[in-house]
Formats: structure tokens, C-alpha cells, sequence
């Protein structure tokens, strides 16, 4: 009989193919039209709200990505996700220090699909003229219900949906007593944001356009080749990221 462990490591990486079989029509589809807005000169936004951040970070500055992404950060870290009007509060005040310009992409995370902080993130991003995507469980959000007052959820409000397969309440391995553990969000969400930058990097290659993308500062020369690749966005990267 197999281990938690072992039994967790055979259902996630089954999850994460399964993930990437089921997105790749929705990640093939996104790749130009994300491509062709940063050429342009546009930002990726993304957002994540409590434990979602995690996911959200992985492409937030980081070595081997793009440097014109940029996240919508709580600083309360998600703890009044649920509290009415705070998303519409914290993406304005995002909007205005950083822009949401027509036309660009955001990336929303919520493996429920139905706390009010990203729906109205979303909503707000879409009053903008931006395109929406929503990462979620698909399967957890159909069975759970909103708290928020339109009624939606967060792949009801989105132009694209990744679905990250889960299972509600995020967990697949069985420890007895009726707990259960082998989170799945984190793993699958950062997979599936990876295949879709490294689509969005190929398209904008195979058009001819420069990648922006950043070194590891622990590389020679890394530290200067990121000012250079960041300068031209360095006016709506956050403080952290500039």
C-alpha cells in the first residue's frame, strides 16, 4: 500500500498532465493575444487573493520570465477577501498608481471561484476594457456558492478560464479521521502559468519581437541586463519589482 506521500505524488503529476491536456486549447488561444499586447508595450497583470498570491508570485519578477508582469497585491493577504467592496478598493487604487490599460490581460486566481475580492478585481479589470482570465477550480466552483452580490463566480465572469482540476476542498490523500491533505492548487496553477508564459515567450519570438526577459541576479552580468530589459516599464512595475 502506498504512502501519503507516494500516493499524493502519483495523483499530482496525473493532475498536472490531465491540466495541461485540458488547457492547452485556452493557453494556445491567449499566447497571441497576451503576445501582441506586450509587444505593443503592454503589462500582464495578475492577482491572487490569500493563498492564491503564491500562485500569482510565481510570475512576478522572477528569473526566466517577463519582466512587464505585475501583481495586484493585498496587503492584508487575503484575510478580508470576503469583505464587500474591498476588491473594487484595492484594484482602483492598483489602477491608479499602475494602470489598467484597455486591451491588456489580467490574470485572476481563485481556486474557489467565489470569495468577493477576486470576482470584483475581475469585474473591475473587465469595466476597464481589459481581458480577464481566471484561473480556478472549475469543478469546486460550480459546487460552492458566492459570496459575492452579482450572484457570479469567477469563471462566469471571465474571457478565458485555466481549469486547475481540483477536487473541492483542494486535497487528495486521506490521512483517516476524516482529514484529508495533498493540495493540488499551488502545484497545478504555477504549472499551468509557466506553460502559458513559455507560449506567450514562443509566439512573441516567432513574430520577431524582443523578449523582456530577466536573469537570475546570481548570474554575471544579470544584474545590469534586468535594469536594461525593465527601464522601459520601470514607471508600472511596484517598488519591489523596479
Amino acid at each position: 500500500m502506498p504512502s501519503p506521500a507516494d500516493d499524493f505524488y502519483q495523483q499530482a503529476t496525473a493532475l498536472i498532465a490531465a491540466a495541461r491536456e485540458k488547457n492547452q486549447p485556452v493557453i494556445a488561444a491567449l499566447a497571441p493575444i497576451i503576445g501582441a499586447n506586450l509587444a505593443a508595450g503592454g503589462m500582464l497583470h495578475v492577482f491572487g487573493s490569500g493563498h492564491s498570491e503564491v500562485i500569482a508570485r510565481e510570475i512576478i519578477g522572477r528569473a526566466g520570465g517577463l519582466v512587464c508582469v505585475n501583481g495586484v497585491l493585498d496587503p492584508t493577504a487575503g484575510f478580508i477577501e470576503n469583505l464587500v467592496g474591498y476588491g473594487t478598493e484595492l484594484a482602483g487604487r492598483y489602477d491608479r498608481r499602475y494602470e489598467m490599460r484597455p486591451g491588456e490581460t489580467i490574470i485572476v486566481i481563485s481556486n474557489s471561484g467565489k470569495n468577493s475580492s477576486p470576482i470584483e478585481v475581475a469585474l473591475y479589470a473587465k469595466e476597464k476594457g481589459l481581458n480577464v482570465v481566471g484561473l480556478t477550480s472549475v469543478r469546486m466552483s460550480s459546487t460552492a456558492k458566492t459570496v459575492h452580490p452579482s450572484g457570479k463566480k469567477l469563471h462566469e465572469i471571465s474571457d478565458h478560464v485555466l481549469d486547475n482540476l481540483g477536487v473541492p476542498g483542494d486535497t487528495l490523500v486521506d490521512l483517516g479521521d476524516g482529514l484529508m491533505s495533498g493540495p493540488t492548487s499551488t502545484l497545478v496553477g504555477g504549472m499551468l502559468l509557466n506553460l502559458l508564459m513559455l507560449e506567450i515567450m514562443t509566439w512573441m519570438k516567432a513574430q520577431g519581437h524582443p523578449l523582456p526577459v530577466l536573469r537570475s541576479q546570481n548570474l554575471p552580468g544579470a544584474i545590469e541586463h534586468n535594469r536594461q530589459v525593465g527601464e522601459k516599464y520601470k514607471h508600472r512595475l511596484s517598488k519591489q519589482l523596479a
